[in-house]
C-alpha cells in the first residue's frame, strides 16, 4: 500500500470521522423538521397556505446566528467544557421543544406554534454554532475536507426522519406522539455530546463586550489582511452563485418541461438526494488525497458542466432518462462542490474564534441562496430557460477567477 493510500485509509478509519456522523446527522435534524414535516403538520390542520408559507421566515436564526456566536466562543457553561456544554444545552433544548410542537392545535394555535417554531430554529442555529466549532477544533486541516462531507452527507440523510419516518407513523400515531418521537431522535447528539472529550483549545483572552463581539474579526483581519479579507468574503458570495440560481426553480423548470408531478416526484428527488450524498462522500475522499484548493477547482470545472446539462434539457424537451441524468450529474457536482466550500470555510476559522467565523461565513455563503430565490424568475421571465442556464454558468466563472488567489492551485499546503 502506498503513503497516500495509507493516509487515505487513516483519513476515514477513525474515531474523528464517526463523530462527523453524529454531528451531521443533529444537525440536520431540527430543520427538516420545521420545513418538512411542520408544513405538513399545519396543512392537515386546516392552516391555509399562505400562512404555512409565511412559516419559513422562522428560519431567520439560521442567518442570524452569527451575532450571538461570539458569546460562545467567549463564555464556558459550568459543565462539559466550553463546545461540548454549548453542544448539550442546545440539544436538550430541541429535544424539549420539538416534542412540544406537537402539543396543540394547528388552526387554533397558529400564532403560538408560530413562536415555538422559531424557538426551535434558535436552538437548532445556535446548535450548529457549537457543532461546526467543534468540528472545526477536532479536526486536523488534512481532514477538514472529508469530516466536513460526512457530516454534510449525515446531515442530508437526516432528513429521512422528519421527511419520510414521522410522515408514515402520522398516519398510524396522533401527532402529539409523532413529535415526541421525532424529538426523541435528538438523543443522539446528546449522547454524542457526553461520550466525545473536549478539545484543548486556547480560551480567547480578556473579558468584556469589546473582546467577545470585535476579537473575532480583528483576528481574521490581522491574519489575512484587508485585501485577503476581501478576496475571501467575494469568493464566499461568488463561487456557488451559478449553481444556487441554476436550482432555485427547479421544479417549476421541469413542470414547464412538460414532466408530470409523479415523475418529477419520482426520479427528480430521488436523482437529487443519493448523487448529493455520493457526490459529497466522494469529494471528501479526494480532498484527502489532492488538498481543499486544487478540489476546489475541479469541482468548481464540475459545477460549470453540470449547469449547463440544465441548458442542454431545455433544449432536447421532456426525456424522461434525461432528466435523470442531468438531475444526478448537478447534483453529484453539488455535494461535491459543497463539501469542498464547506471545508475552504473550515480551513479559514481560527480554533479560538471558531464559532464567530465559521458562524458569520456561512452565513455569507447563505446570501447567494436569497438572491437566487428573489431574481430567478423575472430573469427567466426575460430570457427563456435556455438562456437563463447559460447565464447560470457564466455567472459561476468569476468565483472560479477568484481561485487564483485564494485558493491556488500550486498551493502545496493546501
Amino acid at each position: 500500500m502506498s503513503e497516500r493510500s495509507g493516509s487515505a485509509w487513516q483519513a476515514v478509519l477513525n474515531r474523528r470521522m464517526l463523530i462527523c456522523i453524529f454531528t451531521g446527522f443533529a444537525s440536520g435534524m431540527p430543520l427538516y423538521v420545521l420545513f418538512q414535516l411542520v408544513p405538513a403538520w399545519l396543512r392537515e390542520g386546516g392552516v391555509s397556505l399562505t400562512e404555512i408559507g409565511l412559516f419559513a421566515l422562522v428560519g431567520i436564526p439560521y442567518t442570524w446566528k452569527f451575532m450571538w456566536a461570539p458569546l460562545m466562543d467567549r463564555w464556558v457553561p459550568p459543565f462539559l467544557g466550553r463546545r461540548r456544554g454549548w453542544m448539550i444545552i442546545f440539544q436538550l433544548a430541541l429535544l424539549v421543544s420539538i416534542g412540544m410542537l406537537g402539543m396543540f392545535q394547528p388552526a387554533q394555535s397558529t400564532w403560538l406554534i408560530a413562536w415555538l417554531a422559531v424557538a426551535v430554529a434558535f436552538f437548532s442555529a445556535s446548535q450548529d454554532v457549537a457543532l461546526d466549532a467543534y468540528r472545526r477544533e477536532i479536526l486536523p486541516d488534512e481532514e477538514l475536507g472529508l469530516g466536513n462531507a460526512i457530516h454534510i452527507q449525515a446531515y442530508r440523510i437526516a432528513s429521512l426522519v422528519p421527511g419520510s419516518l414521522s410522515l408514515i407513523l402520522a398516519d398510524v400515531l396522533p401527532w402529539s406522539s409523532v413529535f415526541w418521537i421525532t424529538g426523541a431522535f435528538m438523543a443522539v447528539g446528546v449522547v454524542m455530546s457526553l461520550l466525545v472529550t473536549e478539545p484543548a483549545s486556547e480560551l480567547p483572552t480578556g473579558t468584556g463586550l469589546r473582546q467577545a463581539v470585535v476579537a473575532p474579526f480583528a483576528e481574521y483581519l490581522d491574519r489575512r489582511g484587508l485585501s485577503g479579507l476581501l478576496l475571501v468574503l467575494a469568493f464566499m458570495f461568488l463561487y456557488k452563485i451559478g449553481d444556487n440560481m441554476a436550482t432555485a426553480l427547479a421544479t417549476p423548470f421541469y413542470l414547464d418541461m412538460g414532466f408530470t408531478k409523479t415523475e418529477i416526484g419520482l426520479v427528480a428527488k430521488h436523482a437529487a438526494l443519493w448523487p448529493a450524498i455520493f457526490g459529497g462522500l466522494l469529494g471528501g475522499l479526494v480532498m484527502v488525497r489532492l488538498g481543499i484548493n486544487r478540489s476546489l477547482w475541479l469541482f468548481g470545472v464540475v459545477q460549470v458542466v453540470s449547469i449547463l446539462g440544465f441548458a442542454l434539457l431545455a433544449e432536447v424537451g421532456p426525456l424522461l432518462w434525461m432528466l435523470a441524468l442531468v438531475i444526478s450529474f448537478e447534483y453529484l457536482g453539488v455535494g461535491m462542490g459543497t463539501a469542498a466550500f464547506t471545508a475552504f470555510i473550515a480551513r479559514e476559522t481560527s480554533k479560538t474564534y471558531a464559532a464567530t467565523q465559521f458562524a458569520l461565513f456561512t452565513a455569507l455563503a447563505a446570501l447567494p441562496r436569497t438572491f437566487a430565490n428573489a431574481s430567478t424568475g423575472i430573469i427567466v421571465e426575460q430570457t427563456g430557460w435556455t438562456d437563463f442556464f447559460l447565464l447560470c454558468a457564466v455567472l459561476a466563472v468569476p468565483g472560479m477567477f477568484l481561485l487564483l488567489w485564494v485558493a491556488p492551485w500550486r498551493d502545496p499546503g493546501a
